[in-house]
Protein backbone atom coordinates (compact mmCIF):
# COMPACT_ATOMS: atom_id res chain seq x y z
CA UNK A 1 0.00 0.00 0.00
CA UNK A 2 0.82 3.64 -0.60
CA UNK A 3 1.88 5.43 2.44
CA UNK A 4 -0.41 8.38 3.62
CA UNK A 5 2.20 11.60 3.42
CA UNK A 6 1.06 14.84 5.14
CA UNK A 7 2.15 17.65 2.80
CA UNK A 8 0.77 20.37 4.45
CA UNK A 9 -0.88 21.27 7.58
CA UNK A 10 -2.56 24.81 8.26
CA UNK A 11 -5.22 26.52 10.04
CA UNK A 12 -6.55 29.95 11.20
CA UNK A 13 -5.48 31.51 14.48
CA UNK A 14 -8.15 30.83 16.51
CA UNK A 15 -11.28 32.88 17.75
CA UNK A 16 -12.85 33.34 21.03
CA UNK A 17 -16.93 32.49 20.07
CA UNK A 18 -19.23 36.00 20.39
CA UNK A 19 -16.80 38.30 20.85
CA UNK A 20 -13.80 38.06 19.14
CA UNK A 21 -12.33 38.59 15.84
CA UNK A 22 -14.03 35.87 14.06
CA UNK A 23 -17.62 36.66 15.44
CA UNK A 24 -18.61 37.87 12.01
CA UNK A 25 -16.87 35.54 9.92
CA UNK A 26 -18.77 32.41 8.78
CA UNK A 27 -17.83 28.53 8.34
CA UNK A 28 -17.77 28.93 4.54
CA UNK A 29 -15.21 31.57 4.99
CA UNK A 30 -13.07 30.25 7.57
CA UNK A 31 -13.41 27.09 5.42
CA UNK A 32 -12.37 28.86 2.16
CA UNK A 33 -9.26 30.52 3.49
CA UNK A 34 -7.37 27.48 4.73
CA UNK A 35 -8.75 25.29 1.80
CA UNK A 36 -7.20 27.90 -0.90
CA UNK A 37 -4.17 28.53 1.14
CA UNK A 38 -3.59 24.48 0.92
CA UNK A 39 -4.69 23.95 -2.80
CA UNK A 40 -2.03 27.35 -3.57
CA UNK A 41 0.84 24.98 -4.30
CA UNK A 42 -1.22 21.81 -5.90
CA UNK A 43 -2.20 20.97 -9.33
CA UNK A 44 -6.26 21.62 -8.72
CA UNK A 45 -6.38 19.02 -11.37
CA UNK A 46 -4.95 16.42 -9.31
CA UNK A 47 -7.16 17.20 -5.97
CA UNK A 48 -9.41 14.02 -5.96
CA UNK A 49 -11.38 15.80 -2.57
CA UNK A 50 -12.09 17.94 0.14
CA UNK A 51 -13.73 16.39 3.46
CA UNK A 52 -14.09 18.97 6.06
CA UNK A 53 -15.57 18.21 9.45
CA UNK A 54 -18.55 20.39 10.28
CA UNK A 55 -20.81 20.74 13.41
CA UNK A 56 -24.01 22.44 13.81
CA UNK A 57 -24.98 23.27 10.28
CA UNK A 58 -26.85 20.39 8.78
CA UNK A 59 -27.74 20.59 5.26
CA UNK A 60 -25.22 21.67 2.91
CA UNK A 61 -21.79 20.17 2.52
CA UNK A 62 -18.85 23.31 3.24
CA UNK A 63 -16.17 20.99 1.56
CA UNK A 64 -17.82 21.26 -1.60
CA UNK A 65 -18.75 24.98 -0.60
CA UNK A 66 -15.17 25.67 -0.14
CA UNK A 67 -13.84 23.59 -2.79
CA UNK A 68 -15.67 26.26 -5.19
CA UNK A 69 -14.86 29.48 -3.51
CA UNK A 70 -11.28 28.54 -3.71
CA UNK A 71 -11.54 27.56 -7.61
CA UNK A 72 -11.79 23.63 -7.34
CA UNK A 73 -14.50 23.52 -9.64
CA UNK A 74 -13.93 19.96 -10.26
CA UNK A 75 -13.00 18.75 -6.44
CA UNK A 76 -15.58 17.21 -4.93
CA UNK A 77 -16.80 17.54 -1.11
CA UNK A 78 -17.63 15.65 1.54
CA UNK A 79 -19.20 16.36 5.07
CA UNK A 80 -18.07 14.15 8.25
CA UNK A 81 -19.43 14.65 11.69
CA UNK A 82 -17.82 12.62 14.65
CA UNK A 83 -18.77 15.07 17.30
CA UNK A 84 -15.86 16.55 18.75
CA UNK A 85 -13.15 14.14 17.25
CA UNK A 86 -15.09 14.63 13.63
CA UNK A 87 -11.95 16.52 11.60
CA UNK A 88 -9.88 13.44 12.84
CA UNK A 89 -12.41 11.28 11.41
CA UNK A 90 -11.95 13.69 8.11
CA UNK A 91 -7.94 13.00 8.07
CA UNK A 92 -8.50 9.43 9.00
CA UNK A 93 -11.06 9.30 5.85
CA UNK A 94 -8.62 10.86 3.79
CA UNK A 95 -5.56 8.62 5.07
CA UNK A 96 -7.46 5.33 4.65
CA UNK A 97 -8.50 6.32 0.80
CA UNK A 98 -4.97 7.23 -0.03
CA UNK A 99 -3.81 4.02 1.56
CA UNK A 100 -6.12 1.81 -0.35
CA UNK A 101 -5.22 3.30 -4.17
CA UNK A 102 -8.32 5.09 -4.71
CA UNK A 103 -7.37 8.74 -4.24
CA UNK A 104 -4.27 10.02 -4.43
CA UNK A 105 -4.61 13.62 -3.01
CA UNK A 106 -7.14 15.01 -0.55
CA UNK A 107 -7.52 18.29 1.92
CA UNK A 108 -8.94 17.21 4.99
CA UNK A 109 -9.87 18.24 8.05
CA UNK A 110 -12.69 20.37 9.76
CA UNK A 111 -14.02 24.65 9.96
CA UNK A 112 -16.22 25.61 13.37
CA UNK A 113 -18.02 29.10 13.79
CA UNK A 114 -19.93 28.80 16.80
CA UNK A 115 -20.17 32.81 16.48
CA UNK A 116 -22.49 32.05 13.28
CA UNK A 117 -23.38 28.74 13.55
CA UNK A 118 -27.50 28.72 12.98
CA UNK A 119 -29.77 27.81 16.17
CA UNK A 120 -32.09 25.04 15.20
CA UNK A 121 -36.11 25.17 16.67
CA UNK A 122 -37.84 21.90 17.79
CA UNK A 123 -41.12 21.38 18.59
CA UNK A 124 -42.58 20.12 21.88
CA UNK A 125 -46.32 20.03 22.65
CA UNK A 126 -47.00 22.74 20.33
CA UNK A 127 -44.12 25.43 21.33
CA UNK A 128 -41.28 25.74 19.23
CA UNK A 129 -37.95 25.01 21.82
CA UNK A 130 -33.96 25.59 21.44
CA UNK A 131 -32.76 22.50 20.23
CA UNK A 132 -29.34 20.57 19.20
CA UNK A 133 -29.92 16.67 18.24
CA UNK A 134 -28.31 14.37 20.96
CA UNK A 135 -25.81 11.97 20.35
CA UNK A 136 -26.77 9.57 22.21
CA UNK A 137 -29.98 8.44 24.53
CA UNK A 138 -30.80 10.82 27.73
CA UNK A 139 -30.09 9.26 30.90
CA UNK A 140 -29.91 10.46 34.59
CA UNK A 141 -26.21 9.44 35.09
CA UNK A 142 -25.65 10.27 31.12
CA UNK A 143 -27.58 13.73 30.39
CA UNK A 144 -27.27 14.23 26.46
CA UNK A 145 -27.10 17.83 26.80
CA UNK A 146 -24.05 18.35 29.30
CA UNK A 147 -20.99 17.33 28.32
CA UNK A 148 -19.91 18.76 31.72
CA UNK A 149 -20.79 15.47 33.59
CA UNK A 150 -20.20 12.76 30.90
CA UNK A 151 -16.82 14.46 29.84
CA UNK A 152 -15.23 16.19 32.71
CA UNK A 153 -16.76 15.16 36.21
CA UNK A 154 -17.87 11.40 35.37
CA UNK A 155 -13.88 10.80 34.54
CA UNK A 156 -12.63 12.91 37.60
CA UNK A 157 -14.69 11.07 39.74
CA UNK A 158 -13.73 7.26 38.38
CA UNK A 159 -9.61 8.68 38.09
CA UNK A 160 -9.84 10.93 41.10
CA UNK A 161 -8.83 14.13 39.57
CA UNK A 162 -9.03 16.85 41.95
CA UNK A 163 -10.41 20.54 41.50
CA UNK A 164 -6.88 21.42 42.72
CA UNK A 165 -5.43 19.15 39.70
CA UNK A 166 -7.90 20.73 36.91
CA UNK A 167 -7.15 24.13 37.94
CA UNK A 168 -3.11 23.23 37.72
CA UNK A 169 -3.46 22.08 34.45
CA UNK A 170 -5.71 24.41 33.60
CA UNK A 171 -3.24 27.55 34.78
CA UNK A 172 -0.78 25.50 32.91
CA UNK A 173 -2.13 25.01 30.01
CA UNK A 174 -2.56 29.02 29.50
CA UNK A 175 1.28 29.68 30.48
CA UNK A 176 2.28 27.00 27.41
CA UNK A 177 -0.52 28.45 25.14
CA UNK A 178 0.99 32.19 26.27
CA UNK A 179 4.52 30.70 25.68
CA UNK A 180 4.29 29.43 22.24
CA UNK A 181 2.43 32.89 21.27
CA UNK A 182 5.42 34.64 22.48
CA UNK A 183 8.48 32.34 20.81
CA UNK A 184 6.02 32.26 17.29
CA UNK A 185 6.07 28.37 17.45
CA UNK A 186 2.35 28.79 15.97
CA UNK A 187 3.74 30.87 12.76
CA UNK A 188 4.21 28.15 10.62
CA UNK A 189 0.79 26.77 11.15
CA UNK A 190 -1.16 29.97 10.78
CA UNK A 191 -2.65 31.47 8.13
CA UNK A 192 -3.50 35.11 9.01
CA UNK A 193 -7.02 35.90 7.88
CA UNK A 194 -8.57 39.14 6.73
CA UNK A 195 -11.98 40.02 9.01
CA UNK A 196 -14.68 42.63 9.13
CA UNK A 197 -12.56 43.66 12.56
CA UNK A 198 -9.09 43.76 11.30
CA UNK A 199 -6.33 40.83 10.18
CA UNK A 200 -6.19 38.49 12.02
CA UNK A 201 -3.03 36.32 13.26
CA UNK A 202 -2.67 35.18 16.50
CA UNK A 203 -5.23 32.94 18.73
CA UNK A 204 -6.47 35.50 21.19
CA UNK A 205 -8.12 32.86 23.56
CA UNK A 206 -5.34 32.34 25.87
CA UNK A 207 -5.03 34.54 29.03
CA UNK A 208 -2.11 35.79 30.20
CA UNK A 209 -3.21 37.52 33.46
CA UNK A 210 -5.50 34.04 34.73
CA UNK A 211 -3.73 32.54 37.97
CA UNK A 212 -4.80 29.52 40.58
CA UNK A 213 -6.14 32.23 42.98
CA UNK A 214 -8.96 33.17 39.85
CA UNK A 215 -9.43 30.15 38.65
CA UNK A 216 -10.25 28.71 42.50
CA UNK A 217 -12.23 31.49 42.67
CA UNK A 218 -15.24 30.48 40.09
CA UNK A 219 -17.90 29.05 40.88
CA UNK A 220 -18.71 24.98 40.19
CA UNK A 221 -21.19 24.50 37.19
CA UNK A 222 -23.38 21.97 39.50
CA UNK A 223 -23.36 23.55 42.87
CA UNK A 224 -26.12 20.79 43.67
CA UNK A 225 -24.22 17.77 43.11
CA UNK A 226 -21.93 16.71 46.41
CA UNK A 227 -18.37 17.76 45.63
CA UNK A 228 -18.88 18.65 42.07
CA UNK A 229 -15.66 20.97 40.61
CA UNK A 230 -16.23 21.47 37.14
CA UNK A 231 -15.64 25.41 36.23
CA UNK A 232 -15.70 27.65 33.11
CA UNK A 233 -12.34 27.77 33.94
CA UNK A 234 -10.92 24.52 33.97
CA UNK A 235 -12.68 23.95 31.02
CA UNK A 236 -12.70 24.61 27.30
CA UNK A 237 -13.48 27.84 25.43
CA UNK A 238 -16.55 28.31 22.96
CA UNK A 239 -14.28 28.94 19.44
CA UNK A 240 -13.99 29.86 15.96
CA UNK A 241 -11.79 28.36 13.74
CA UNK A 242 -10.97 25.92 10.61
CA UNK A 243 -7.78 24.00 10.22
CA UNK A 244 -6.68 21.30 7.36
CA UNK A 245 -3.84 18.83 6.23
CA UNK A 246 -2.95 18.60 2.78
CA UNK A 247 -2.58 13.99 2.48
CA UNK A 248 -0.57 13.03 -0.83
CA UNK A 249 -0.12 9.11 -1.34
CA UNK A 250 3.73 8.27 -1.51
CA UNK A 251 2.94 7.72 -5.09
CA UNK A 252 2.98 10.96 -6.17
CA UNK A 253 6.65 11.73 -4.68
CA UNK A 254 5.57 14.79 -3.43
CA UNK A 255 7.94 16.09 -0.67
CA UNK A 256 6.10 15.88 3.15
CA UNK A 257 5.73 16.88 6.80
CA UNK A 258 5.01 13.56 7.94
CA UNK A 259 3.60 10.57 7.59
CA UNK A 260 -0.22 9.07 8.63
CA UNK A 261 0.94 6.12 10.79
CA UNK A 262 -2.16 4.47 12.19
CA UNK A 263 -5.82 5.51 13.62
CA UNK A 264 -8.04 4.40 15.65
CA UNK A 265 -12.08 4.87 16.73
CA UNK A 266 -13.45 3.75 19.77
CA UNK A 267 -16.87 3.61 21.94
CA UNK A 268 -17.81 3.60 25.63
CA UNK A 269 -20.56 4.31 27.90
CA UNK A 270 -21.90 7.48 27.45
CA UNK A 271 -21.71 8.45 31.16
CA UNK A 272 -17.55 7.92 31.15
CA UNK A 273 -17.05 10.00 27.23
CA UNK A 274 -14.18 11.46 29.17
CA UNK A 275 -12.58 8.63 28.72
CA UNK A 276 -12.38 7.38 25.75
CA UNK A 277 -9.40 8.38 24.72
CA UNK A 278 -7.69 5.80 27.41
CA UNK A 279 -9.11 3.22 25.19
CA UNK A 280 -8.41 4.99 21.47
CA UNK A 281 -4.58 6.01 22.05
CA UNK A 282 -3.54 2.17 22.96
CA UNK A 283 -5.21 0.96 20.01
CA UNK A 284 -4.12 3.32 17.22
CA UNK A 285 -1.03 2.64 18.72
CA UNK A 286 -0.97 -0.99 18.34
CA UNK A 287 -2.55 -0.66 14.50
CA UNK A 288 0.93 1.28 13.87
CA UNK A 289 3.19 -1.81 16.10
CA UNK A 290 3.82 1.16 18.56
CA UNK A 291 3.29 1.77 22.30
CA UNK A 292 3.18 4.87 24.48
CA UNK A 293 7.13 4.14 25.08
CA UNK A 294 7.56 5.46 21.57
CA UNK A 295 5.75 8.56 21.58
CA UNK A 296 7.39 11.68 21.66
CA UNK A 297 4.48 14.20 21.95
CA UNK A 298 0.82 13.52 22.69
CA UNK A 299 -2.13 16.32 21.83
CA UNK A 300 -5.01 15.09 23.75
CA UNK A 301 -7.15 17.72 23.77
CA UNK A 302 -9.05 20.07 26.64
CA UNK A 303 -12.72 19.29 26.42
CA UNK A 304 -12.16 19.98 30.30
CA UNK A 305 -8.97 19.49 32.35
CA UNK A 306 -10.58 16.43 34.26
CA UNK A 307 -10.82 13.86 31.10
CA UNK A 308 -7.18 15.21 30.08
CA UNK A 309 -5.45 14.59 33.28
CA UNK A 310 -7.46 11.76 33.90
CA UNK A 311 -6.29 10.19 30.46
CA UNK A 312 -2.47 10.54 31.70
CA UNK A 313 -3.41 9.08 35.34
CA UNK A 314 -4.77 6.27 33.54
CA UNK A 315 -1.94 5.70 30.83
CA UNK A 316 0.76 6.69 33.14
CA UNK A 317 1.46 9.14 30.24
CA UNK A 318 5.14 11.79 31.13
CA UNK A 319 3.04 14.86 31.55
CA UNK A 320 5.44 16.77 30.02
CA UNK A 321 5.03 15.19 26.52
CA UNK A 322 0.94 16.22 26.54
CA UNK A 323 -0.21 19.52 24.75
CA UNK A 324 3.26 21.39 25.02
CA UNK A 325 1.73 24.52 23.78
CA UNK A 326 -1.48 24.38 25.38
CA UNK A 327 -4.94 23.15 24.42
CA UNK A 328 -8.56 22.84 24.70
CA UNK A 329 -8.48 24.92 28.08
CA UNK A 330 -6.04 27.64 26.57
CA UNK A 331 -6.30 28.00 22.70
CA UNK A 332 -9.76 27.04 22.42
CA UNK A 333 -12.08 24.07 21.35
CA UNK A 334 -13.89 25.29 18.00
CA UNK A 335 -15.22 21.64 17.97
CA UNK A 336 -15.01 20.23 14.59
CA UNK A 337 -11.82 21.98 13.63
CA UNK A 338 -10.07 20.93 16.85
CA UNK A 339 -8.70 17.49 16.13
CA UNK A 340 -6.73 18.22 12.91
CA UNK A 341 -5.91 21.73 14.53
CA UNK A 342 -3.98 19.01 16.80
CA UNK A 343 -2.77 17.44 14.15
CA UNK A 344 -1.40 20.91 12.14
CA UNK A 345 -0.01 21.85 15.46
CA UNK A 346 1.44 18.53 16.47
CA UNK A 347 3.17 18.20 12.99
CA UNK A 348 5.34 22.01 13.03
CA UNK A 349 6.06 21.01 16.93
CA UNK A 350 8.17 17.36 16.11
CA UNK A 351 9.39 19.46 13.25
CA UNK A 352 11.52 22.03 15.43
CA UNK A 353 11.74 19.50 17.35
CA UNK A 354 13.95 17.13 15.07
CA UNK A 355 11.35 14.91 14.21
CA UNK A 356 9.17 11.64 16.19
CA UNK A 357 5.93 10.25 16.89
CA UNK A 358 3.29 12.11 17.87
CA UNK A 359 -0.26 11.22 18.94
CA UNK A 360 -3.53 13.42 19.02
CA UNK A 361 -6.48 11.84 20.75
CA UNK A 362 -9.98 12.96 21.99
CA UNK A 363 -13.20 12.00 23.20
CA UNK A 364 -16.63 13.03 21.62
CA UNK A 365 -20.29 13.14 22.67
CA UNK A 366 -22.01 9.71 22.76
CA UNK A 367 -19.15 7.92 24.76
CA UNK A 368 -17.20 7.93 21.65
CA UNK A 369 -13.20 8.80 21.07
CA UNK A 370 -9.96 8.68 18.63
CA UNK A 371 -6.50 8.91 18.57
CA UNK A 372 -4.48 9.06 15.41
CA UNK A 373 -0.75 8.42 15.00
CA UNK A 374 1.94 10.85 13.16
CA UNK A 375 5.56 10.41 12.32
CA UNK A 376 7.47 13.18 11.32
CA UNK A 377 11.14 12.88 9.89
CA UNK A 378 14.12 15.28 10.74
CA UNK A 379 13.64 18.07 8.51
Amino acid sequence: MPEAIIVSALRTPIGTAGKGTLRDTTAHDLAHHVVAAAAETLDASQIDDVMLAEGLYGGGVIARHAAITAGLTTVPGLALNRHCAASLGAVQAAAGSIRSGMDKLIIAGGVNSSSTSPRSLFRVDGEFVPWMSPTHPDRPDAPNKDMSITVGWNAAVKAGVSREDMDAWALLSHQKAVSAIDEGRFKEEIVPISTPHGLFSVDEHPRRETSLEKLGSLKVLHPEIEGFSITAGNASGANDAAAVLTIASSDLGMPGLGTVKSWASVAVDPAFTGLAPVEAIPKALARAGMSLADVDLFEINEAFAAMCVATIKMLGIDADRVNVSGSGCSLGHPVAATGARMLVTLVHELRRRGGGIGVAAMCAGGGMGSAVVIEVPAP
